[in-house]
């Protein structure tokens, strides 16, 4: 039995898919007047909405709608994506502590595999953080390689190795 939920998420659906195809402000409106038919104590509406600020380059609205779905709560599939986007939206807002404690904090997601780490290599990149970032993007990775695992744990260590024992991390 369809639910007016799984309505509203095959509607969501549908407005992702026709994203590239709308201009900024009509995919927002569009996503809003989505967001309003939907439970206002679910929090997937403001992920949704918060997803749909970012895509479309709006990212101080994203960012207050990310912390709604979180007060909100999501379940773990969009609670993992929700990190990933929202870290990402932090740096590009140049909140890069921010960005580096919630991708840090990012939970394990079948749904974002290595992103957060991917993500969270860029926020400290940007922070000035070269190796550090380095090591993650490498880390990220290792589980991917079909070979040379101990290699690259090992590669990715000794970049930060000396500095975190100089305090500079």
């Amino acid at each position: 039995m369809t639910t007016d939920l799984d309505h509203w998420e095959a509607s969501v659906a549908e407005l992702w898919g026709a994203v590239d195809s709308l201009s900024r402000d009509d995919g927002v409106a569009a996503m809003r007047v989505l967001a309003a038919s939907c439970p206002a104590s679910d929090g997937r509406a403001a992920f949704e909405l918060a997803g749909m600020y970012d895509s479309m380059g709006f990212e101080a609205e994203a960012g207050a709608e990310y912390e709604r779905a979180l007060e909100l709560g999501l379940d773990d599939a969009r609670h993992a994506q929700l990190a990933v986007q929202y870290g990402s939206t932090l740096r590009n807002l140049g909140r890069l502590d921010e960005a580096i404690a919630v991708l840090s904090a990012a939970p394990s997601h079948e749904s974002t595999g290595s992103a957060p780490r991917v993500v969270l290599a860029l926020a400290l990149h940007s922070a000035g953080r070269a190796d550090e970032a380095l090591r993650v993007a490498i880390e990220a990775q290792i589980d991917a390689l079909p070979r040379y695992q101990r290699s690259m744990r090992n590669y990715a260590a000794a970049l930060t190795e000396s500095s975190s024992t100089s305090g500079t991390l």
